[in-house]
């Protein structure tokens, strides 16, 4: 496997834990087809993250997520209250399309999930908390590499999955800054191929609402 910040062990560590958090309990079987490290290294570094609660036995002996996990999604989410500011602006517009809807902030290359909510649809686009996904493409990837429509959104039509089609507007500061992207997401068949035109002022709307959420807090 390639190196993501050139400390290796660490890379791999991550890789194993990342395995458990997309894939669920796992065994050592599973780590080693999931991860493509050798069952030697699979084993050593999973024993290692057992050892610092970041993962644990379940009652079948598989690896699953650590209860020291927990604590740390707590503090995280104590030192970033965007998220917690965000999410009765995100339900009332759940509510009042329909759809999915996230909230995402760039990190690094990629982009973060930092709220999502699910469409009361049975079908329904899902896209978990905390899942990181591509930057340069989805209307939230390419909103936060710096994209935007003349009507202050960015839409996107089975770009990066089929059958998906969203809309994503900017929350940006006072100063300016990108702060994070509000996106509504769902089949195209009811979003259309056309989702700016559907739900694009109700996402910047919702943008501009957290944004002057994000003003109340000192810096």
């Amino acid at each position: 496997m390639g190196s993501v910040s050139n400390v290796g062990v660490l890379d791999k560590a991550l890789a194993v834990l990342r395995a458990v958090e997309r894939d669920g309990p796992s065994g050592l079987a599973e780590l080693t087809a999931s991860t493509g490290l050798p069952r030697a290294t699979a084993h050593r570094l999973a024993a290692a993250l057992e050892q610092h609660g970041l993962v644990r036995r379940d009652a079948g002996g598989r690896w699953c997520l650590g209860l020291a996990l927990v604590g740390l999604g707590d503090a995280a989410s104590a030192s970033f209250p965007l998220a917690d500011l965000a999410r009765p602006i995100l339900v009332a517009l759940r509510d009042d399309t329909g759809e999915s809807v996230q909230l995402f902030v760039r990190e690094g290359d990629g982009r973060r999930c930092v709220v999502s909510l699910q469409s009361p649809h049975g079908l329904r686009w899902i896209v978990p908390e905390g899942a990181l996904l591509p930057l340069h493409v989805g209307s939230a990837g390419r909103l936060l590499c710096g994209e935007l429509g003349p009507a202050g959104w960015v839409e996107s039509v089975e770009e990066r999955e089929p059958g998906v089609a969203s809309v994503s507007a900017p929350v940006i500061e006072a100063g300016g800054r990108m702060l994070a992207a509000v996106s509504v997401s769902g089949p195209v068949e009811r979003l259309s191929r056309q989702p700016g035109a559907r739900y694009g002022d109700a996402a910047v709307a919702a943008a501009a609402a957290v944004a002057l959420a994000s003003a109340t807090v000192p810096a």
